[in-house]
């Protein structure tokens, strides 16, 4: 049989959320390319979210990468080429910039892989690999699904896509670039068969926003999580929404008998022009004013809201992120994370702030490790990157404070009713405190 290595790299100068073992995820498409590869081929799975990468022999390779990976990625390349190994590279940073990628790769898969990759492997063997390989956005009825037995034991939440693509626009994002801004749905009934194969209790729904949009996504997304409860699946889990996902009580009911316990909102600010100047349109219709009643809604439901926001928008002075952060600290959001604006290739605000000269660090692809959303990358109109860089360190000390923390607990607490989603609310403030690097 023919070996194919397949290698998750991590950037090993910036480790972020891997650092915790409760925020390390398994690398779901990587464990769908290999359902997708066919049984000829034995293939091994090297994952630097448990050790570093060591050599294996190998007739193909491939590998993935975000952007604060990809200068890793492109190391662990070179180590097969130089052996004459073909490296096939996808994943999103691949996708966004194909012809860097291929000054260290053999060949790059763009876009999502379920359509091309049976081709690649078999241009391999026919020793006709092609530079690129386009893969469309198909329907999602009949995906394979991932390899779970490849990933590490030592993983506490199993991954679950149900969904993707994006009819949002938002200045900072790439998902509809690289998943296009068509929302597409796996049928419900694939999903819940997936759903009863998963060993481990704890899962996360990777989606960007698992009840979608319109009336025919929102009734597939009730048909998965009733059937969750028909099934008596036992599961716990978190998920990522919008801000709609407040606005239905009967969606709320149902995925919190069927085990959710936290959802991610992406709030990013809470003043209005900060919104506007990404273009988060979704926020600005549901508006700012109503964000605490979308939280109790939520909380009533016995859910817990993580609530993301940005810090470094060309609005933003460090006044302006005093009153973010204790927004974050006094509003009704019961895990904190707070993330600096970062431009990432594929989007409109990387476009602009590299052809207006304000990306702090260019020396590509050797400063992609910088973008990890862990520093300032670029310089904003309203403040210096320092002066950026400090509100940040300031803002962190008091939000992770462990007087915040238990106050944020005892909250959760109270509003869910729920011990088990505040336990969820509490383990993920730590891991953003950790993070954070806070003594």
């Amino acid at each position: 049989m023919k070996k194919l290595v397949l290698v998750n790299p991590v950037n090993p100068a910036r480790i972020g959320l891997t650092v915790n073992k409760s925020s390390r995820f398994p690398p779901i498409g990587l464990g769908i390319v290999a359902a997708l590869t066919p049984a000829s081929w034995d293939v091994t799975l090297i994952d630097e979210n448990w050790e570093p990468f060591a050599y294996q022999d190998a007739d193909c390779v491939g590998i993935t990468a975000f952007t604060a990976s990809a200068s890793r990625a492109y190391e662990i390349a070179a180590v097969y080429r130089q052996r004459g190994t073909p490296v096939i590279m996808g994943g999103i940073h691949a996708s966004m910039r194909p012809d860097e990628a291929l000054q260290f790769v053999d060949a790059v898969v763009i876009g999502e892989a379920e359509t091309v990759w049976p081709q690649a492997l078999a241009d391999v063997e026919a020793g006709r690999l092609q530079k690129q390989y386009h893969g469309g956005w198909s329907d999602l009825a009949g995906a394979p699904q991932p390899r779970r037995d490849l990933f590490h034991p030592g993983y506490m939440f199993a991954s679950v896509q149900t969904s993707r693509g994006c009819p949002m626009d938002c200045e900072f994002c790439s998902v509809s670039a690289f998943n296009g801004r068509r929302y597409r749905r796996r049928p419900p009934e694939e999903v819940l068969d997936e759903l009863e194969t998963i060993p481990q209790q704890m899962l996360f729904f990777v989606d960007d926003n698992i009840i979608g949009y319109g009336k025919e996504s929102r009734e597939q997304a009730l048909a998965i999580f009733r059937g969750m409860v028909e099934r008596k699946m036992n599961k716990l889990w978190f998920c990522q929404a919008s801000l709609n996902f407040a606005d239905d009580e009967e969606v709320l009911r149902w995925a919190s008998r069927a085990g959710c316990k936290m959802v991610f909102l992406g709030l990013e600010a809470e003043e209005v022009d900060a919104l506007e100047e990404v273009n988060k349109r979704l926020n600005l219709q549901r508006g700012v004013e109503n964000y605490e009643q979308a939280f109790k809604r939520i909380h009533r439901a016995g859910i817990a809201v993580l609530g993301a926001f940005i810090f470094g928008m060309d609005d933003d002075t460090p006044d302006k992120l005093r009153r973010r952060a204790a927004y974050m600290v006094n509003s009704g959001v019961d895990v904190m994370q707070r993330t600096f604006l970062t431009p990432l290739p594929g989007t409109r605000l990387f476009e602009k702030l590299h052809h207006e000269g304000r990306l702090i660090y260019a020396d590509f692809p050797r400063d992609w490790e910088r973008y990890d959303m862990g520093e300032a990358t670029h310089r904003p109109q309203g403040m210096t990157p320092e002066a950026l860089t400090q509100a940040m360190a300031e803002s962190g000390r008091w939000m992770y404070s462990w007087p915040v923390l238990l106050r944020k607990a005892l909250r959760t607490l109270w509003e869910t009713r729920n011990p088990a989603a505040a336990m969820f609310a509490w383990n993920s403030n730590l891991n953003y405190r950790n993070v954070s690097g806070v003594k």
